[in-house]
């Protein structure tokens, strides 16, 4: 979160956002709002314990996956030097991090895709592991349904997940691994696909460094996998970077 929080500060000093009253709020978004009303009803974002966060920086939005959600309001500076001591601080740091770089120009695609976006996604990883080299035996560290399908399809496929919903289950003709058996999982793998959301839960590190050819998929690295060097996977187009219409600030209190 250090090189985050400093990129914050100097972008947002450089952009004159440091010295005036900047409104960051962040607030849960509904399944609906975050994924709009896909053909399938499997999305963690659907049926799961997780929700979206959502940051607005002058007008722009910049989104974060997390367990831990809630509504915050506070300067632009007050993310700059907050602890990120729990997940849900680092889900407003880590989103209000997107709607910066966003806003900056430095990134695109910082809004989840909805709709069908996650199929054409999952339609368009075959592709993506060919570019990169990446090859099974597939370890996907976060379930994520239609790239578990791509990836299974693709070749010998692990997964674990931190929902005990899905552990124990099969998924994409594959059970579901407890994070205990991450170590389990990566052993001899050839290839890792990890959720961008381990830079919210605090487990990032874990990943970053590994052997293993790894990519982060998701929005919610989107903005630190191009800070820290990281080989990322999320196809979906930027949308438009005004908050949707009958959402204004006022509503995001």
């Amino acid at each position: 979160m250090e090189i985050i929080q400093e990129h914050l500060r100097t972008v947002g000093r450089a952009r004159g956002l440091l010295d005036e009253t900047v409104r960051v709020s962040a607030r849960a978004l509904s399944p609906e709002e975050a994924i709009g009303n896909p053909e399938h009803d499997d999305y963690p974002l659907v049926i799961g314990r997780e929700r979206m966060m959502e940051a607005i920086v002058r007008g722009v939005r910049g989104q974060a996956f997390t367990d831990m959600y809630g509504r915050w309001k506070g300067r632009f500076r007050d993310v700059c030097e907050m602890e990120p001591a729990t997940r849900f601080r680092r889900a407003i740091i880590v989103a209000t991090l997107n709607a910066l770089m966003q806003f900056a120009g430095e990134v695109t695609g910082t809004i989840h895709c909805r709709d069908e976006g996650p199929v054409r996604c999952a339609e368009r990883l075959p592709a993506y592991l060919e570019s990169e080299g990446l090859e099974p035996p597939f370890a996907l560290i976060g379930y994520q349904p239609r790239l578990a399908e791509a990836l299974a399809s693709a070749g010998e496929l692990r997964i674990t997940d931190m929902d005990v919903r899905n552990i124990g289950q099969v998924r994409a003709g594959v059970r579901v691994r407890a994070p205990t058996e991450t170590d389990a999982a990566l052993a001899g793998a050839g290839s890792a696909l990890v959720t961008g959301s381990t830079i919210v839960n605090g487990t990032l590190g874990r990943f970053a460094g590994l052997d293993t050819p790894t990519a982060f998929y998701g929005v919610t690295i989107v903005g630190a996998a191009r800070l820290l060097g990281l080989r990322h996977y999320c196809p979906a187009e930027s949308v438009s970077e005004a908050p949707a219409a009958g959402r204004s600030e006022e509503s995001m209190r």
